[in-house]
Order: C-alpha cells, then sequence, then structure tokens
C-alpha cells in the first residue's frame, strides 16, 4: 500500500480545508471547504482542482463549516456523484448552510450583474441552491465512535472534536500487506470549558497527525467571558440603551444565549428581553436539542416538545421580517444577537443602520474582525460606515471582548497532543495563517520534539511506501 497527501486548502491560510488522500488507486478527500478572506485567496474557489471529481472515491467531512464544506456544491456542480461521510448532527447543519451559501452566491451574482462591477458581461454564481440540494442527497451520515468501512483495508471513525455541534476529528486505520498505519486529522478542536460543547476526545497515537492552528500562536482564555458580558451589558441598561451584539450563527450565539440567561438568573444583569434575530441560528438552535446527546445543553421533553434554556421567557426569536423590523421601535434597554458575526451583510445591518448614531445603546463584539469588513472598521474607531449606501455616523459605544472563539488556543492545542504516548512520524500544521503556524510549529518541536511541516498549497508528500 503506497499513500500520498496534496494539501489543496487551509495551508498558511484559516480556510478552503481540502486535503487529498491517494491510498493506491484510491483517492479520499478530507473535507471541500470554501476559501474566504483576501481577493487571491478567493480567486482560488474558481480555479479548477488539480484532479478531476469524476476520479475522487469518496469524500468526508470533518464539520459544517463553509470552510470545510462550502466547495461541494461547486464539486457536484463539475460532476461528482459520489458519498460524503459525515456525523449526523453535521448532516442536519450542512441541510442549513449549503443552500443559505448557494442562495447567497446566486443573489451576489445578480448584484454584480444589475450593478456591472464584474468583468463578465454576464456574471454567474459559483454555485446555486440546486447544487447545494443535490450535495445533500449524497450525504451519508454516521454516529461518533463507530467505525466506518471505505474499502476492504481502509476504515474510519469519528471522534468529538468539540468546536461546533457535530465537529469530528477523523482517524483513518490502514491495513497495509505487511503493516496497519493510523492518520489522523483533528479538524477544527474546540475548547476545554466550552459551556455547550464537548472537550474534544483525546488521542493517543498516530502515524500521521494534521492539527489545526488558528490560534496556535496566542492563548484566549475564556475566564473572563462572564464578567465582561456582565459589565457590558450593565453599562447599556444604565444607560437606558439597546446592547447589540453581531454573532455569528452557528455555535456562537447558542453560546451567547446560554451566557445571558446564566447572568439573568443569577441576578448579575436585569431581566431584559433577548431577541435573536438571525434565521439561521434559529434553525440552528433547534438543532441542539435534537442532538442532545453530544453537547451539554440541558433538555427534557413536555409531551412532545423539547424543551431547553432556548426556550427561557427572555430569549425571544425573531421568526420573520416583520418580528425583525419591530425591533427597531424598541426603546427600553433589550440585547440584540443578530448575524452576520462581523457585519458583512444579514438583518445585522439593519440594526447597525438604526442603532450606530444613538449614543445610549452598545455594539458588542464578540468574535474576530477580519480586515476589510464592516465590523473592522467599526471596531477600529471609523467615525462612520456605510450601509445601504449611507454614511451612518458612530456615536454609540463599541465594546469587544475576548475568550468566545469556538477553537482550541495553544495551550488547549498543546495539552491535546499531551495524550499522545508516541511521536508521530509526520506532523503537519495546518488551518492557520504563516506566522501562527510556524509559531506552533515551533512549540511542537522545542517541547516535544515531533518531526513538524507547515505544507504550502498543493504541496505534496509521501506518507508510506509498500506498507
Amino acid at each position: 500500500m503506497d499513500v500520498r497527501i496534496k494539501f489543496l486548502g487551509a495551508v498558511k491560510s484559516v480556510t478552503g480545508s481540502k486535503y487529498l488522500l491517494e491510498i493506491d488507486d484510491k483517492r479520499i478527500l478530507v473535507d471541500c471547504g470554501l476559501f474566504q478572506g483576501p481577493k487571491e485567496l478567493r480567486l482560488r474557489n474558481w480555479s479548477k482542482l488539480p484532479i478531476d471529481p469524476k476520479q475522487i472515491d469518496v469524500i468526508v467531512v470533518t464539520h459544517a463549516h463553509i470552510d470545510h464544506t462550502g466547495y461541494l456544491p461547486r464539486l457536484a456542480k463539475e460532476g461528482y456523484g459520489g458519498k460524503i461521510i459525515c456525523t449526523e448532527a453535521t448532516k442536519d447543519l450542512m441541510g442549513i448552510m449549503l443552500p443559505d451559501a448557494g442562495k447567497l452566491q446566486e443573489e451576489e451574482a445578480q448584484f454584480a450583474f444589475k450593478h456591472g462591477y464584474s468583468k463578465h458581461s454576464k456574471p454567474e454564481p459559483l454555485f446555486g441552491v440546486a447544487d447545494a440540494e443535490m450535495v445533500l442527497e449524497m450525504v451519508e451520515a454516521h454516529p461518533m465512535d463507530k467505525k466506518i468501512a471505505l474499502t476492504n483495508n481502509i476504515e474510519i471513525s469519528f471522534r468529538n472534536a468539540g468546536h461546533i455541534l457535530g465537529a469530528a476529528l477523523v482517524e483513518f486505520y490502514l491495513r497495509g500487506d505487511s503493516q496497519n498505519k493510523k492518520i489522523v486529522f483533528s479538524g477544527d478542536l474546540g475548547r476545554e470549558e466550552d459551556p455547550l460543547m464537548y472537550p474534544p476526545a483525546k488521542v493517543n497515537q498516530a502515524d500521521i497527525l494534521l492539527i489545526e492552528s488558528t490560534y496556535g500562536d496566542r492563548n484566549n482564555p475564556m475566564d473572563r467571558v462572564e464578567k465582561e458580558l456582565e459589565e457590558v451589558t450593565n453599562f447599556t441598561v444604565d444607560n437606558g440603551g439597546l446592547l447589540i451584539v453581531p454573532s455569528f450563527a452557528v455555535g456562537r450565539t447558542q453560546n451567547l444565549i446560554y451566557y445571558f440567561h446564566k447572568l439573568i438568573a443569577e441576578k448579575r444583569i436585569p431581566a431584559i428581553p433577548i431577541y435573536i434575530d438571525s434565521p439561521m441560528a434559529i434553525s440552528v438552535s433547534s438543532l441542539y436539542e435534537k442532538h442532545g446527546q453530544i453537547n451539554k445543553l440541558e433538555v427534557h421533553k413536555e409531551g412532545s416538545k423539547l424543551i431547553s434554556v432556548f426556550d427561557a421567557p427572555n430569549i425571544r426569536f425573531c421568526n420573520t421580517p416583520e418580528s425583525s423590523r419591530e425591533l427597531n421601535d424598541l426603546k427600553n434597554p433589550a440585547i440584540i444577537v443578530s448575524a452576520s458575526g462581523m457585519c458583512t451583510g444579514g438583518r445585522i445591518l439593519h440594526h447597525l443602520y438604526h442603532r450606530l448614531g444613538n449614543k445610549k445603546d452598545t455594539v458588542l463584539f464578540v468574535g474576530y474582525q477580519a480586515e476589510g469588513t464592516r465590523g473592522r472598521d467599526i471596531l477600529e474607531g471609523k467615525e462612520s460606515v456605510r450601509i445601504f449606501g449611507i454614511e451612518v455616523p458612530i456615536k454609540c459605544s463599541i465594546k469587544k471582548i475576548n475568550g468566545l472563539s469556538a477553537h482550541a488556543d495553544q495551550s488547549e492545542l498543546m495539552n491535546w497532543i499531551s495524550a499522545f504516548e508516541s511521536s508521530p512520524k509526520m506532523t503537519f500544521i495546518t488551518h492557520g495563517e504563516e506566522a501562527t503556524a510556524r509559531v506552533l510549529q515551533d512549540k511542537i518541536k522545542t517541547t516535544k520534539g515531533w518531526n513538524c511541516f507547515v505544507p504550502d498549497y498543493l504541496e505534496s508528500f509521501e506518507l508510506f511506501s509498500s506498507i
């Protein structure tokens, strides 16, 4: 058995996760994500893969985030027709997220055509809703911790990664003619003290390891999150204003619901309404109840209905555009949590349009704001931002708290690999900016003595020969 790997994404960057495993004549793609961020990365989405999609035998998905699944509809559009294997919760999340991504692609193409800023006479979307729905028909879901046979001599197992609902690290078990080998893909690893997700499962052995490095160069402690949320909320209430929180719909919003509910229950903040104004976040929240066995959410049944903290009286879901617009008229203190997390689109724009100019209100950022985004402009102190073609002055309070990321930080990554009883033959540092990946590479080399690589885009490595 000869085994090679080719890195098609998420190397020296945090998006576009794609790893091609070639095991004799079998071709297995692990993750199939979109490149996001700077234009030079996004243009890769339009480049052909160095392999015909029809020659890929199977795709294994670690979790549902678009930087790990968002290229699947394009691959299907170009002819891929095989299985897509993932966990049960990941399948459910993909059913929400991929059609939404397809709709956004179609809307962006229509907008480019209408305003004439594309170099193409008729801009086409990278993929559409129909392509996303074609992907969902190929998905085969499996529970965690169960071996799944891909071929007679290749098995995989999903283990909890803790990052978001359904996120998994993947163990590959290879049976050669003379030796057995194990390859581990960490996927995106979660936090040790996440309020809703269990910590990542420990792995004690791998011949080859791929480990993410999003926070590989720093620690991001969670110990002050509750206190800082308490302080910002009370500051806003004392001002008589509203607290506006741009938030990612998957994972981040559900954690915020948990924290705000806890603070109200402990009487650390007033029992003000908490409006969740994101259709995707609302849909995702119900999946936490459905998949209660893989997260910490306390769920009980009332008749046929599942009840959790998401059903608390202060939590109010805005299920319609009308209920969202009604929030514009709020005068009394309240909390509005809405997507997108970087203020690049979605219902949050309406709230910013109406609230940025109000000195009593507060906008609270709870996640990374990428360069070039509206969120970054607001956070950096710009006097105004452009929303719906209008320059909106910024007069409200702007706050930021850290610690809510769903990615393991450096200390947690090092703690995770400390469970290994022996060093892998090769360790690849992926899913991190180059400088960040280099820091983790040096840290692992210095403390563990492991053979570590930070691969280049499209670089290939021979993992095993004639095993």
